[in-house]
């Protein structure tokens, strides 16, 4: 994805702490007090424009929603739509996903999505892509027992790839479909990427996967 520079971004997001929460590492393990409730969290890793979470934080009050998106110059559209909004219920984070295990305590978070992530193709960038064994330990240290992640892409060989990558970790396989908008699942909220990618004609790829129960 070819980012435009938005060199007024940093100062935007700084201005908006209340909504890019500016040092989120102090909530770990505390974020039901930034949320004042004891509501289950969703968290979606690389949230772009933020169409995907804020139309999931007005179609469910009862879900706190994180927003995380590495790159500044995106995630001010984000805040944009969260300003217009202003939804109690939903929060975002200018962070890089690799600091999930400093920002969330084991078990905090129920589900995670993960909507046309970088394919990252070429091999030796393998390690990249947020399907990756790393990403998926990653995951499993934050996600309560059982947890749930939820993944869309319109690339085929990212979704081979991760379908592969879930199955060798131990995950199981609760939904696929290899045509979303032609399959019969119910309160799909598009992106904006998936938008244009289906006005192409491209089929969209979804599964649903969850991890197996620790043995006690």
């Amino acid at each position: 994805m070819r980012l435009r520079n938005k060199p007024w971004a940093k100062e935007k997001i700084a201005s908006y702490p209340q909504y890019i929460i500016p040092q989120p590492e102090q909530y770990k393990g505390r974020w039901h007090e930034l949320f004042a409730n004891d509501n289950p969290i969703h968290i979606e890793i690389g949230t772009g424009k933020g169409r995907f979470i804020t139309e999931m934080a007005k179609m469910h009050p009862h879900i706190n929603y994180i927003g995380i998106e590495l790159y500044e110059s995106v995630i001010v559209c984000a805040l944009d739509k969260l300003i217009e909004n202003d939804l109690p219920n939903l929060r975002l984070l200018n962070v890089n996903a690799k600091e999930l295990t400093n920002i969330f305590a084991k078990g905090e978070v129920e589900r995670i999505y993960l909507n046309f992530s970088d394919p990252w193709p070429k091999k030796r960038h393998e390690k990249r892509r947020l399907t990756y064994r790393s990403f998926l330990e990653l995951y499993e240290n934050i996600l309560v027992d059982e947890g749930e992640i939820h993944f869309k892409t319109d690339n085929r060989g990212l979704f081979e790839y991760s379908l592969v990558s879930f199955s060798q970790y131990g995950l199981v396989l609760q939904y696929v479909s290899l045509d979303l908008h032609r399959s019969d699942v119910e309160g799909n909220v598009m992106t904006e990427y998936e938008q244009k990618f289906s006005e192409k004609g491209n089929p969209i790829y979804r599964c649903e996967v969850k991890y197996r129960k620790p043995m006690s």
